[in-house]
């Protein structure tokens, strides 16, 4: 089968081999899916450029975000038999920790990830643990599908577990053009939220007009500025930062007293000099939301499939075209999600 291989640090050309490989085979409480399509996410990317968290083992195969149908089974598989359509939940747990025991997959402190400790779906085939398989909801497409998984599930615990965003409030979402915020943004108007959004050129303002109230320019100055003229003042009842150590402070000067930063990210860099005062005098919460667990991934496939949330995608790209959705990725040339059809 052909597959997708990281075989070193480097840019998407020089780093990014497709490669021909061994079709893997399911294990007795696996199964294997041909992979329709599988979309990128930042994860993709720092396997290329290099983690402060991971080690450079080579050759990585990545991709979270993978839908496809069920090829064949193993052994003690019950619930799925060739030919089911199926999306892939990208959290593999212990099943047996505190946490996993109260739905939390995420904070068990063995977890692994889907493309990034585990093979991943940029590949024509994949094997992957039964149990993290759900149906395709609705008669949503296999594109549909593999947009909404790491985004929307990320997104739905920051806006809604962590954040508790209600009707009426406002929400400020940083980066709404790349695949988490442009996820948060649609959640937080379907909520029924006041939505401000960020981006950096006019024609994403364009593109994220329909689900934003108001978008600000944040090469044009600074968007807390821009904030407190908007609001009268006030500020925003919540923020969603997934930028880290460059927005910050300008992220908690945009909150109201009371209000609420959540974060699911650190891609400018994890060491922010903050002024602790504007946090603790104003009653502001500073609230860590990274993937979510099963039972939100569930929810927002319900929404998915039936139109109440709708992914963006950007571009659909063969796989020997990866390269071209790394380097859009990487210079954040896109509005939503790049989505890779590794048969074709």
């Amino acid at each position: 089968m052909r597959a997708a291989h990281v075989t070193r640090l480097g840019s998407p050309e020089e780093a990014i081999s497709v490669v021909d490989v061994e079709q893997p085979e399911p294990g007795s409480e696996e199964v294997s899916l041909r992979v329709e399509a599988c979309a990128l996410n930042r994860l993709d990317v720092f396997a290329r450029v290099g983690h402060p968290d991971e080690e450079d083992r080579f050759p990585k195969q990545t991709g979270g975000d993978v839908a496809g149908v069920v090829d064949a089974v193993g052994d003690d598989v019950t619930d799925w038999e060739s030919g089911d359509r199926a999306v892939v939940y990208p959290i593999v747990s212990c099943g047996d920790c505190e946490y996993c025991s109260m739905g939390e997959e995420t904070m068990c402190s063995s977890y692994e990830i889907v493309g990034e400790s585990r093979p991943g779906g940029l590949a024509e085939y994949l094997v992957v643990p039964a149990g993290i398989l759900d149906p395709i909801p609705g008669d949503i497409d296999f594109v549909t599908a593999a947009a909404y998984p790491v985004a929307f599930t990320t997104a739905w615990r920051m806006i809604v577990t962590a954040g508790d965003l209600r009707p009426g409030e406002s929400a400020l979402v940083l980066g709404a053009s790349g695949g988490v915020g442009n996820a948060a943004a649609r959640i937080a108007a379907f909520l029924g939220a006041t939505v401000y959004a960020t981006t950096s050129t006019d024609e994403k303002a364009d593109a994220l007009s329909s689900i934003a109230d108001e978008m600000i320019d944040y090469t044009a100055g600074s968007f807390d500025e821009a904030i407190v003229d908007l609001t009268d003042g006030r500020g925003v009842d919540l923020v969603a930062d997934h930028v880290g150590q460059e927005t910050w402070q300008t992220s908690i000067d945009s909150l109201a007293t009371g209000g609420r930063m959540v974060i699911c990210g650190a891609t400018s860099g994890a060491d922010p000099d903050i002024d602790i005062r504007s946090v603790y005098q104003r009653h502001r919460q500073i609230l860590g939301a990274p993937m979510g667990n099963r039972q939100e991934f569930r929810t927002v496939g319900r929404l998915v499939g039936t139109g109440d949330l709708k992914p963006c995608v950007d571009r659909v790209l063969p796989l020997d075209r990866i390269h071209e959705g790394h380097r859009a990725l990487e210079n954040r040339d896109v509005v939503g999600k790049v989505v890779i059809r590794p048969g074709e």
